[in-house]
């Protein structure tokens, strides 16, 4: 009996931390995307937007590491719709 209480127990967790996974999931991908905006708005002068002052370029370069790995990311799939399509909806 206790063998079966604790296979139960596994199973929830795996199921419930499941849930909690797909749940988060729209608030990544949305996280991504500011944080790709913030990049083009700092960085933006790479690809032809207004640029910020350099000064403050220069002060949140170390900052942008992140951003700019999803930049470039978003650069090499931007060509590529349906590519950016299966990224989006975790397909393949």
């Amino acid at each position: 009996m206790n063998k079966i209480f604790t296979i139960l127990e596994q199973k929830w967790k795996a199921f419930d931390q499941f849930h909690k996974d797909k749940a988060i999931e729209p608030h990544k991908r949305e996280l991504e995307e500011l944080q790709n905006i913030f990049a083009l708005l700092v960085c933006g002068n790479a690809i032809g937007f207004p640029f910020a002052p350099l000064h403050i370029q220069a002060e949140l370069l170390p900052f942008l590491e992140p951003e700019m790995d999803i930049m470039y990311r978003k650069i090499d799939t931007s060509n590529d719709a349906l590519a950016e399509l299966f990224s989006v909806f975790d397909i393949g």
